[in-house]
């Protein structure tokens, strides 16, 4: 189980740094870390998923550099452990799908469209022993990736939420969620679950605090029969949401 320190989940930098030694080139004089540079990012992040979650992860050098604690705080809003569970978008890190099935000892499927980062998955799940399902998409999001007739406990995701291509944070597939407020992959994942989640499933999603997004899919999430709650929680500086939509 993740460790806990000081009531807080979290990795001192000094841990880190026994953990990768190559820590030490991006402090400075009073031993604070560079986060500015990705490099110290990753470092780190991949210290904390295997100080706290025991999960060796490797990065892709042009993906995005998600962080565990935050992934973490996430899951707990809707797992209790041995569901059902399908991530659309797992990324080249597959960090939640490995802390579903390490963690909350869930049954696995997760899907991934871009071909390298589908390959960086697949390392990271073998080289963790999970036994995870990894689907390649060819850009469909549910309906043509999953088998019709397949059904799950919990639909999850951290769908791309940005109006426009961002420049260098997020690869053009990672980062376009189209729509006025970037709404529009969630409103349709949220359509297409209908037909793949079990009586009484949930798809939690992954946001931002930005009003306007959340808005925006709780009200179509209302108009097709779900029953949304916006789990609010801080991880880092950072405030994010779990919105939870049940059937």
């Amino acid at each position: 189980m993740p460790l806990w320190k000081d009531g807080k989940l979290g990795l001192p930098v000094r841990e880190a740094v026994e953990l990768f030694p190559d820590l030490e080139r991006y402090l400075d004089e009073r031993g604070r870390l560079d986060f500015s540079n990705r490099n110290a990012r990753i470092l780190y992040n991949r210290a904390v998923a295997k100080a706290l979650f025991g999960l060796d992860i490797e990065y892709h050098p042009r993906g995005l550099v998600t962080t565990p604690v935050s992934r973490y705080i996430f899951l707990k809003t809707f797992l209790r452990g041995g569901e059902k569970v399908l991530e659309i978008g797992t990324g080249h890190t597959a960090l939640m799908a490995l802390m579903a099935e390490k963690i909350f000892s869930c049954n696995v499927t997760a899907t991934e469209l871009d071909d390298e980062f589908f390959e960086y998955a697949k390392r990271n799940t073998e080289r963790n022993n999970a036994r995870i399902r990894l689907i390649k998409s060819d850009g469909g999001i549910i309906r043509g990736v999953i088998p019709e007739g397949e059904r799950f406990d919990v639909i999850f995701s951290a769908p791309p939420y940005y109006e426009a291509p961002t420049k260098g944070v997020l690869t053009e597939k990672e980062g376009v969620g189209g729509g006025l407020y970037g709404e529009d992959f969630s409103v349709r994942l949220i359509d297409e679950a209908l037909d793949y989640l079990k009586p009484g499933g949930k798809v939690a999603l992954f946001l931002p605090d930005k009003k306007p997004l959340l808005d925006a899919i709780t009200e179509k999430g209302k108009e097709l029969g779900y029953s949304p709650k916006d789990v609010k929680f801080k991880a880092g500086t950072r405030w994010r949401h779990s919105l939870v939509l049940t059937l």
